[in-house]
Protein backbone atom coordinates (compact mmCIF):
# COMPACT_ATOMS: atom_id res chain seq x y z
CA UNK A 1 0.00 0.00 0.00
CA UNK A 2 2.70 2.31 0.67
CA UNK A 3 4.73 1.48 -2.51
CA UNK A 4 1.61 1.95 -4.61
CA UNK A 5 1.20 5.72 -2.45
CA UNK A 6 4.79 6.83 -3.21
CA UNK A 7 4.26 5.34 -6.62
CA UNK A 8 0.78 8.03 -7.17
CA UNK A 9 2.91 10.39 -5.11
CA UNK A 10 6.11 10.44 -7.42
CA UNK A 11 3.60 10.33 -10.60
CA UNK A 12 1.38 13.24 -9.15
CA UNK A 13 4.83 15.21 -9.08
CA UNK A 14 5.89 14.32 -12.25
CA UNK A 15 2.99 15.86 -14.02
CA UNK A 16 2.78 18.77 -11.75
CA UNK A 17 6.63 19.59 -12.74
CA UNK A 18 5.59 18.86 -16.53
CA UNK A 19 2.55 21.11 -16.34
CA UNK A 20 4.79 24.03 -14.62
CA UNK A 21 7.38 23.69 -17.79
CA UNK A 22 4.41 23.55 -20.22
CA UNK A 23 3.27 26.51 -18.73
CA UNK A 24 6.77 28.74 -19.12
CA UNK A 25 6.85 27.99 -22.48
CA UNK A 26 3.42 29.37 -23.14
CA UNK A 27 3.63 31.89 -20.78
CA UNK A 28 6.90 33.12 -22.75
CA UNK A 29 5.47 32.27 -26.49
CA UNK A 30 2.48 34.87 -25.06
CA UNK A 31 4.80 37.61 -24.03
CA UNK A 32 7.11 36.89 -27.09
CA UNK A 33 4.17 37.55 -29.54
CA UNK A 34 2.57 40.72 -27.50
CA UNK A 35 5.74 42.22 -27.92
CA UNK A 36 6.06 40.89 -31.79
CA UNK A 37 2.65 42.51 -32.56
CA UNK A 38 4.52 45.71 -32.49
CA UNK A 39 5.88 46.20 -35.96
CA UNK A 40 6.80 49.89 -35.46
CA UNK A 41 6.79 53.11 -33.83
CA UNK A 42 7.94 56.59 -33.33
CA UNK A 43 8.28 57.40 -30.33
CA UNK A 44 8.78 61.24 -28.49
CA UNK A 45 11.66 60.33 -25.74
CA UNK A 46 14.19 62.06 -23.66
CA UNK A 47 17.64 59.56 -23.22
CA UNK A 48 20.27 59.94 -20.40
CA UNK A 49 23.32 58.06 -20.85
CA UNK A 50 25.29 57.63 -17.77
CA UNK A 51 28.66 56.61 -18.26
CA UNK A 52 31.06 56.97 -15.31
CA UNK A 53 34.65 57.97 -17.20
CA UNK A 54 32.70 60.56 -19.77
CA UNK A 55 29.82 63.29 -19.46
CA UNK A 56 27.47 62.91 -22.37
CA UNK A 57 24.48 66.12 -22.42
CA UNK A 58 20.85 64.53 -22.02
CA UNK A 59 19.22 64.26 -25.47
CA UNK A 60 15.55 64.90 -26.59
CA UNK A 61 13.75 63.87 -29.86
CA UNK A 62 12.52 61.12 -31.76
CA UNK A 63 13.26 57.63 -31.62
CA UNK A 64 11.92 55.50 -34.79
CA UNK A 65 11.83 51.21 -34.62
CA UNK A 66 11.09 48.90 -37.30
CA UNK A 67 10.80 44.74 -36.60
CA UNK A 68 12.87 43.02 -36.17
CA UNK A 69 16.15 45.41 -35.52
CA UNK A 70 16.07 48.64 -37.47
CA UNK A 71 16.46 51.91 -35.10
CA UNK A 72 17.45 55.53 -35.41
CA UNK A 73 17.51 58.62 -32.72
CA UNK A 74 16.51 61.99 -34.54
CA UNK A 75 17.70 64.68 -31.90
CA UNK A 76 16.23 67.86 -31.10
CA UNK A 77 18.92 70.15 -33.33
CA UNK A 78 20.22 67.10 -35.58
CA UNK A 79 20.48 63.55 -36.48
CA UNK A 80 21.84 60.71 -34.41
CA UNK A 81 21.90 57.15 -36.14
CA UNK A 82 22.33 54.58 -33.01
CA UNK A 83 25.32 52.43 -34.71
CA UNK A 84 24.98 48.90 -35.41
CA UNK A 85 25.97 45.84 -33.65
CA UNK A 86 25.05 48.45 -30.77
CA UNK A 87 22.74 47.30 -28.15
CA UNK A 88 19.58 47.85 -29.70
CA UNK A 89 17.20 49.78 -26.77
CA UNK A 90 14.33 47.59 -27.24
CA UNK A 91 12.58 44.53 -25.45
CA UNK A 92 12.22 43.12 -28.74
CA UNK A 93 16.28 42.67 -29.52
CA UNK A 94 16.82 41.81 -26.02
CA UNK A 95 14.74 38.45 -25.49
CA UNK A 96 15.04 35.58 -27.80
CA UNK A 97 12.54 34.57 -30.70
CA UNK A 98 10.04 32.40 -29.89
CA UNK A 99 12.40 29.04 -30.96
CA UNK A 100 14.06 28.81 -27.31
CA UNK A 101 14.04 26.38 -24.25
CA UNK A 102 11.89 27.50 -21.61
CA UNK A 103 12.90 26.97 -17.92
CA UNK A 104 10.59 28.15 -15.37
CA UNK A 105 12.97 29.50 -12.33
CA UNK A 106 10.05 30.29 -9.78
CA UNK A 107 8.18 33.34 -8.38
CA UNK A 108 10.02 36.46 -7.31
CA UNK A 109 8.60 40.03 -6.31
CA UNK A 110 9.18 43.60 -7.83
CA UNK A 111 8.01 46.47 -6.17
CA UNK A 112 4.82 44.55 -4.48
CA UNK A 113 3.90 42.52 -7.88
CA UNK A 114 4.13 39.40 -8.33
CA UNK A 115 6.41 38.02 -11.08
CA UNK A 116 7.20 34.90 -12.85
CA UNK A 117 10.83 33.99 -13.56
CA UNK A 118 11.79 32.65 -17.14
CA UNK A 119 15.33 31.69 -17.95
CA UNK A 120 15.34 31.59 -21.77
CA UNK A 121 17.94 29.99 -23.70
CA UNK A 122 18.07 29.91 -27.43
CA UNK A 123 17.99 27.01 -30.00
CA UNK A 124 19.79 28.78 -32.70
CA UNK A 125 23.52 30.16 -31.75
CA UNK A 126 23.40 34.04 -32.01
CA UNK A 127 24.55 36.97 -29.64
CA UNK A 128 21.86 35.80 -26.90
CA UNK A 129 23.51 33.61 -25.00
CA UNK A 130 20.57 33.31 -22.03
CA UNK A 131 18.07 35.65 -21.04
CA UNK A 132 16.18 35.99 -17.48
CA UNK A 133 13.01 37.55 -17.49
CA UNK A 134 10.43 38.27 -14.51
CA UNK A 135 7.04 38.25 -16.32
CA UNK A 136 3.71 39.96 -14.80
CA UNK A 137 1.78 37.41 -15.88
CA UNK A 138 -1.69 39.20 -15.14
CA UNK A 139 -0.57 41.74 -17.31
CA UNK A 140 1.32 39.73 -19.79
CA UNK A 141 4.85 42.26 -19.51
CA UNK A 142 8.35 41.94 -18.68
CA UNK A 143 8.88 43.99 -15.99
CA UNK A 144 12.60 43.13 -15.78
CA UNK A 145 15.30 41.43 -18.14
CA UNK A 146 19.36 40.29 -17.94
CA UNK A 147 20.58 39.35 -21.29
CA UNK A 148 24.12 37.55 -21.34
CA UNK A 149 25.14 38.18 -25.03
CA UNK A 150 28.55 37.15 -26.61
CA UNK A 151 29.53 40.41 -27.97
CA UNK A 152 27.96 43.12 -25.06
CA UNK A 153 28.69 41.03 -21.72
CA UNK A 154 25.37 41.60 -19.47
CA UNK A 155 23.01 43.70 -20.28
CA UNK A 156 19.74 44.58 -17.49
CA UNK A 157 16.53 46.06 -18.46
CA UNK A 158 13.78 47.55 -16.09
CA UNK A 159 10.70 48.67 -17.52
CA UNK A 160 7.98 50.71 -16.19
CA UNK A 161 4.46 50.23 -17.80
CA UNK A 162 1.57 52.89 -17.14
CA UNK A 163 0.17 54.99 -20.59
CA UNK A 164 1.52 52.34 -23.34
CA UNK A 165 1.24 48.70 -21.75
CA UNK A 166 -1.91 47.37 -23.91
CA UNK A 167 0.54 47.45 -26.41
CA UNK A 168 3.77 46.23 -24.12
CA UNK A 169 4.88 48.99 -24.86
CA UNK A 170 7.21 50.92 -21.99
CA UNK A 171 6.86 54.74 -20.58
CA UNK A 172 10.50 54.43 -19.14
CA UNK A 173 13.58 51.55 -19.62
CA UNK A 174 16.81 51.74 -17.73
CA UNK A 175 19.31 49.56 -18.91
CA UNK A 176 22.43 48.84 -17.33
CA UNK A 177 25.50 47.47 -19.17
CA UNK A 178 28.80 46.55 -19.41
CA UNK A 179 31.03 49.38 -21.39
CA UNK A 180 34.12 48.33 -23.09
CA UNK A 181 35.66 51.53 -24.28
CA UNK A 182 32.79 52.81 -24.75
CA UNK A 183 31.74 54.73 -28.10
CA UNK A 184 29.04 57.23 -28.07
CA UNK A 185 26.03 56.90 -30.55
CA UNK A 186 27.07 58.86 -34.33
CA UNK A 187 25.57 62.32 -33.79
CA UNK A 188 26.07 62.94 -29.89
CA UNK A 189 29.54 64.51 -30.55
CA UNK A 190 27.77 67.34 -32.26
CA UNK A 191 26.88 68.49 -28.51
CA UNK A 192 30.69 69.11 -27.94
CA UNK A 193 32.15 72.69 -28.40
CA UNK A 194 35.21 70.54 -29.71
CA UNK A 195 33.41 67.97 -31.73
CA UNK A 196 35.66 65.29 -30.32
CA UNK A 197 34.13 62.62 -28.80
CA UNK A 198 35.05 62.32 -25.44
CA UNK A 199 37.75 59.26 -24.48
CA UNK A 200 38.46 57.20 -21.52
CA UNK A 201 41.71 57.59 -20.08
CA UNK A 202 44.43 55.86 -21.25
CA UNK A 203 44.34 53.49 -17.82
CA UNK A 204 41.18 52.76 -18.13
CA UNK A 205 40.94 51.61 -21.51
CA UNK A 206 40.16 48.17 -22.21
CA UNK A 207 38.50 47.89 -18.57
CA UNK A 208 34.93 46.23 -18.36
CA UNK A 209 32.87 48.93 -16.99
CA UNK A 210 29.08 49.74 -15.99
CA UNK A 211 26.99 52.23 -17.67
CA UNK A 212 23.46 53.55 -17.65
CA UNK A 213 20.96 55.01 -20.21
CA UNK A 214 17.39 56.14 -19.05
CA UNK A 215 14.96 56.37 -21.50
CA UNK A 216 11.67 58.12 -21.30
CA UNK A 217 8.72 57.66 -23.62
CA UNK A 218 6.48 60.30 -23.97
CA UNK A 219 3.96 58.98 -26.22
CA UNK A 220 4.38 56.92 -29.14
CA UNK A 221 2.79 56.30 -32.74
CA UNK A 222 2.30 52.39 -33.71
CA UNK A 223 1.90 50.10 -36.64
CA UNK A 224 1.41 52.99 -39.25
CA UNK A 225 4.66 52.22 -41.25
CA UNK A 226 8.23 53.27 -41.80
CA UNK A 227 10.15 52.90 -44.72
CA UNK A 228 13.62 51.22 -44.33
CA UNK A 229 15.08 54.69 -46.28
CA UNK A 230 14.53 56.66 -43.07
CA UNK A 231 16.94 54.73 -41.18
CA UNK A 232 19.11 55.39 -44.13
CA UNK A 233 22.80 57.23 -42.89
CA UNK A 234 22.63 60.06 -45.23
CA UNK A 235 25.71 60.88 -46.33
CA UNK A 236 27.69 64.09 -45.67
Amino acid sequence: MRKVLLVGLFSLFTVQVSAQQMDANTLFTKLRSKIDAVKDYVATVDMKIDVSFIKVPKLKGKLYFKAPDKMKLERNGGISILPKNSINMTVNNLLPPSGATVIDAGIDNIKGVSVRVLKVIPDTEGDIVLSKIWVDEKRLLALKTETTTRDNGTVKMELEFGKFEKQALPDRVTFYLDVKDFKLPKGVTMDYETNQQPTPKPEEKGKMKKGKILINYLDYTVNKGIADNVFAEKKK
